[in-house]
């Protein structure tokens, strides 16, 4: 138990540890990826301090090895001069035992010294006799040279002959110090003697910190120098990319006025030049295609009212002409029959597009009230009844015991209803239509599912827009104007809910409605999937009521979950496509929303 309790108390530090240093990086790695100018810098100074660094090292190393080869060559030279002064003071002695031979080594030792080293940084000169244990050793200074004149060397000298040289490092006056180490062989007619000569190199290691020293504080000046460098070019290269991109998202926020300074005749100047063109030629297209939107829906508005004062007067004469229709022939009587549906097409047709003309032009305005949802469901499958009837479709309601509140427009979400459930009914191939109602703290959803034809591939994203009908050869057989779902939009755009479609061939459609419980609020989730479960692998099981509830900002876990299985991904698609203004609309994994403004004929 303790090793485990440990373990966890090194892990629970860790990940805090590692945390505190994410938080802390966070800045740098937000200026890492924003800004161009400081990957630029950045990368020059790494590069060029590796650069500068590594060339730096290789002088100093250089220099280094220079001096101390010069040193040794030195002393090189000057020991084969000491040891043949050596051999010719002590050649003279026969014997090992001459009582001379002490005094005529001090001789030789204080005669090869160059000075006291402990006074003057003067090189040190030992005489030793390896072979003649009695014969003491003899220095040219009282200073302890056994840390300097290792038993290795003295091996080396003394056993195999030659010269050999090693570098040490000794204390001396309290001043740690490095001598080159020179032994030699002196061969006498009694016998060999070893000299050695210890040169300080204190002025080479001067020399090398000094070269060591002006080449790190030139190296830094030049790195210095090269993030200047880098500085200054990178702005004028990122300055006016930076200025593009502010005049970029100036154009986007719709001040198509914006340009950018041109200045020289440079690539950049180029840049410019063709920017501010890209940006005129631009807000002329946005423009031109502003007044002929605004022509378009004067011109739509205009003619819905123009055409109400002929309808009144056509349609006093239809009535009258249907009321009387007992009294014509067979072929009179249905032609009545059949103006007078054709003016209740008009009329709704000229209802839509004056309904439409507001929403474009933003006259359109919500008058919420606190309103419960459940008798709206029922009215709006009452008075499609007699249609489910003829078309062979039963609707089914699956509506919560308990009122479902929110703060809507009535009018509005009835109209939203009744264009989803007469649709339904519609393309429902005489198969039931499935209405559900749920909700929860801060939203409310209505679910209609059919099991018609479906969709196809591609026409989720078309199903809302202005005029568009899934089956063309049924364009003017069945169905109303075709502006019922794009109104149907608006409506829930000017809640601030979502509107959105799921279809998959063969399978039928389900469109969800998601309002806010409180008018005003942001929406993020609903409280039912928007893929049925029948059709989602990942929602299928006994699992009766809706669920609710998501974290914000990803739609609700059903929306999640509504990327379609393998087996159904090139066929089944959920597309979010009214959604509150500025507010993302959830929906499937990749898919895309379509415009209910865009008007296709």
């Amino acid at each position: 138990m303790p090793v485990r309790r440990l373990l966890r108390l090194v892990r629970r530090y860790w990940r805090v540890l590692v945390r505190g240093a994410r938080r802390t990086a966070a800045p740098a790695r937000r200026a890492w990826r924003r800004s161009l100018q400081a990957r630029v810098i950045t990368i020059t100074l790494v590069a060029s301090s590796l650069l500068v660094g590594g060339f730096g090292w290789f002088v100093a190393d250089r220099s280094a090895k220079i001096l101390l080869n010069r040193a040794q060559d030195e002393v090189e030279a000057q020991m084969r001069t000491k040891v043949d002064y050596a051999y010719h003071q002590l050649t003279v002695h026969r014997q090992v035992f001459d009582p001379k031979l002490p005094s005529t080594m001090r001789a030789t030792v204080d005669h090869l010294a160059d000075g006291n080293p402990a006074e003057n940084g003067g090189a040190i000169v030992t005489l030793r006799a390896a072979e003649y244990p009695d014969l003491k050793p003899v220095s040219s200074t009282n200073f302890d040279t056994s840390q300097l004149i290792t038993p290795e060397l003295v091996k080396a000298v003394a056993g195999r002959g030659g010269e050999y040289q090693q570098i040490r490092t000794a204390e001396i006056a309290g001043v740690q110090t490095k001598f080159l180490v020179s032994g030699s062989p002196v061969p006498t007619s009694f016998g060999h003697v070893e000299l050695y000569y210890l040169v300080p190199l204190t002025t080479e290691d001067r020399a090398a910190n000094q070269i060591r020293t002006t080449v790190l504080v030139t190296g830094l000046t030049l790195v210095l120098l090269l993030g200047i460098v880098a500085l200054l070019v990178t702005r004028l290269v990122v300055t006016p990319v930076r200025d593009a991109a502010r005049t970029a998202q100036r154009l986007s926020a719709g001040l198509l006025d914006q340009r950018m300074k041109v200045s020289g005749e440079d690539e950049l100047a180029l840049l410019a030049a063709s920017f501010n063109q890209m940006a005129a030629n631009l807000q002329r297209q946005i423009v031109r295609l502003e007044e002929m939107s605004r022509l378009q829906r004067r011109f739509t508005s205009d003619v819905s009212h123009e055409l109400r004062t002929p309808l009144t007067t056509v349609r006093m004469a239809a009535d009258l002409i249907f009321t009387e229709r007992d009294e014509f022939d067979p072929a009179v009587a249905r032609s009545a029959e059949l103006l007078q549906a054709e003016l209740d097409r008009f009329e709704s047709l000229l209802t839509d597009l004056l309904e439409i003309s507001r929403f474009d032009a933003g006259f359109a305005a919500l008058d919420a009230e606190h309103t419960d949802l459940v008798p709206i469901v029922q009215r709006v499958t009452e008075r499609l009844t007699g249609l489910a009837e003829r078309v062979g479709v039963t609707i089914e309601l699956r509506l919560p015991d308990t009122p479902v509140i929110a703060e809507v427009d009535p009018r509005r979400v009835e109209r939203i209803l009744r264009n989803l459930v007469g649709n339904a009914a519609e393309h429902g191939e005489g198969k039931p239509v499935e209405v559900t109602l749920a909700c929860d703290d801060a939203a409310v959803a209505v679910t209609v599912r059919d099991h018609g034809v479906g969709l196809k591939s591609g026409e989720e994203r078309l199903v809302f827009n202005r005029f568009w009908r899934a089956d063309p050869s049924r364009a003017r057989q069945t169905g109303g104007t075709g502006l019922g779902l794009s109104i149907s939009v608006e409506d829930a755009r000017l809640h601030g809910g979502w509107l959105e479609a799921w279809g998959s061939p063969g399978a039928g459609a389900q469109f969800r409605l998601t309002l806010p419980v409180r008018s005003g609020d942001r929406l993020v989730a609903a409280p039912l999937p928007l893929i049925p479960r029948d059709r989602d692998p990942l929602l299928a099981g006994p699992t009766a009521a809706p669920e609710a509830g998501a974290e914000a900002p990803a739609p609700a876990p059903e929306d999640r979950a509504a990327a379609p299985a393998p087996a159904l991904a090139a066929r089944e698609t959920a597309v979010p496509v009214a959604e509150a203004a500025g507010t993302p609309a959830p929906g499937a994994s990749g898919t895309v929303a379509a415009d209910p403004a865009e008007v296709i004929g």
